[in-house]
């Protein structure tokens, strides 16, 4: 007899979702702001600096960072995930590893980024682990992308697509306080994501509590989604911007 489903099987069914879609996830999720990145790092005065993109999927972050002039670490547990992050972000230190068994020595980093990652962390040993790469005074931030929901249609949107549900909570989520780090602080910041209707279904069937669907129940929720854009003037014909906020906290190693 087959046991139910926990909240615990679902959340690991979920976290372990990505790395067939590893190439659509590579071509419809968003990047990530460049103020976001500056502000995550601005403890740390002028660069360059030595930054872990931790869980660093097919390197939507990693590619951000870089363009910063920042020397990146990119570690990944998903093997076809980190492939595209090669793919895309070839001249990267590319590793497998996760975020309670980073492969990088001790007080080695400046900074460890995590951008759309760290509420599938176990942060009682993720934050330990994190300390010991950081040197001492080093940077923690963790960022999330999410729709802007005070924007009408796409309020409208997330409750036909079931992604404003879907993000309840991550924020309440983000990165515990804890003793070896300090200072915390949050902020967001204003992003958009250049989309068609097409390809905003797609991004959405990127996210893992559409991947862990039945195939029946995911082809109808993208079916009502495309029916639903194509209805709406600001979204009906060709491409447009889709209003996003990148909410990140960041704390200081002790």
């Amino acid at each position: 007899m087959v046991g139910a489903v926990t909240g615990d099987d679902l959340t690991a069914r979920r976290a372990n979702s990505f790395g067939p879609q590893a190439s659509a996830y590579a071509q419809h999720r968003p990047d990530y702001p460049a103020a976001a990145i500056r502000w995550s790092l601005e403890p740390l005065g002028p660069g360059p600096h030595d930054v872990l993109d931790l869980a660093a999927g097919t390197g939507k972050l990693t590619g951000g960072i870089v363009a910063e002039g920042h020397h990146v670490t990119a570690v990944e547990p998903d093997e076809a995930m980190l492939s595209e992050l090669v793919r895309h972000c070839g001249g990267v230190r590319a590793l497998p590893g996760s975020a309670e068994r980073i492969p990088v020595p001790d007080a080695t980093m400046d900074a460890v980024l995590v951008g759309q990652a760290f509420h599938w962390f176990d942060p009682d040993k993720a934050l330990p682990e994190i300390a010991r790469v950081l040197r001492p005074g080093g940077v923690l931030a963790a960022m999330w992308n999410m729709d802007d929901l005070t924007v009408p249609w796409v309020a409208e949107f997330g409750k036909v697509s079931g992604s404003a549900a879907a993000a309840t909570g991550v924020t309440g989520r983000a990165l515990p306080d804890h003793p070896l780090f300090r200072d915390p602080e949050d902020t967001t910041f204003p992003h958009t994501h250049r989309r068609t209707a097409e390809s905003l279904v797609a991004t959405v069937g990127t996210h893992s509590y559409t991947l862990v669907m039945s195939q029946e129940d995911r082809e109808a929720l993208l079916d009502r989604m495309r029916t639903h854009l194509r209805s709406h003037p600001e979204t009906a014909q060709g491409e447009f911007d889709m209003p996003l906020i990148t909410y990140v906290k960041r704390m200081i190693r002790t």
